[in-house]
């Protein structure tokens, strides 16, 4: 009796085992092409709808990893707020350990706020909200957390050079259930977690970098997303600190959401 009653267990272990592993199997061995068409069906869904939005209020946090010279693996957290006006308005701050700093894009002025350097920079310059981010990249080497998330042409800039691509299945996120998509190109793999019904938002964004040692992840929470928010007249105008000094932006270098001089290798 005893005997059989642990074969009855193990065989039951067993059985559950190979019930999971065949669920494993099946989901990842979908028709590539039908798994392909079906996460960029909801990536396309939730660009659209994104893009649609004229006003985008939400609220974040990030965790971003580095490895150490010794290959050891150290995340760093930060929180933040955004606020977005189409075509061409956008406030965004973020909070971490080492930065705290305020970005306002007025449509005709960028204004940058390092409030842990009581120091600011700005220069005059137009145009939408996309030339604004690709200008932040190129020039300045900065970037909004989730930009290339909300730019009009997001769709086309997210899939650019993807060679594979998967509808992992459902997630739940902040207790929202969300379609959960998977993406690979060259040197890095990115996840997407978009909330199910009509109202497709990115809920969550996992960047892996594969060029770099140890593979560091970058992760973006989104949270509190509005599309009613009420702009206030004021919303994208900047005032500094009475005693803040103006700075070119060169000085702004410390306000990465790393300590100066850690190389994080990941591209939001």
């Amino acid at each position: 009796m005893v005997l059989s009653s642990s074969l009855r267990r193990n065989s039951s272990k067993a059985g559950l085992a190979i019930t999971v592993a065949l669920a494993v199997m099946a989901l990842f061995s979908a028709a590539p092409s039908a798994q392909a068409q079906d996460a960029a069906k909801v990536l396309k869904a939730m660009t659209d709808y994104v893009a649609g939005q004229n006003v985008i209020s939400a609220t974040y946090d990030t965790d971003i990893e580095v490895i150490t010279n010794d290959l050891q693996k150290i995340q760093f957290a930060s929180s933040g707020q955004m606020l977005l006006s189409r075509p061409d308005k956008i406030r965004a701050t973020r909070m971490g350990g080492y930065a705290d700093v305020e970005l306002i894009f007025d449509g005709k002025k960028l204004s940058i706020l390092g409030k842990n350097l009581n120091a600011y920079a700005q220069t005059d310059t137009t145009g939408s909200i996309d030339q604004l981010v690709a200008g932040l990249r190129n020039e300045f080497g900065m970037a909004i957390p989730g930009a290339d998330l909300l730019l009009s042409g997001a769709y086309d800039e997210l899939m650019k050079d993807v060679l594979d691509a998967k509808h992992i299945g459902r997630g739940v996120i902040d207790g929202v259930e969300c379609d959960h998509l998977a993406f690979r190109n060259h040197d890095v793999d990115w996840q997407l977690w978009i909330e199910v019904g009509n109202r497709p938002i990115p809920r969550k964004y996992v960047i892996t970098n594969k060029a770099v040692t140890g593979m560091p992840q970058y992760t973006l929470r989104i949270k509190d997303w509005k599309t009613d928010a009420q702009v206030a007249a004021d919303a994208f105008a900047f005032k500094p600190p009475s005693d803040a000094k103006k700075v070119d932006f060169s000085a702004l270098s410390d306000i990465d959401e790393v300590p100066p001089g850690v190389a994080p290798g990941v591209k939001k």
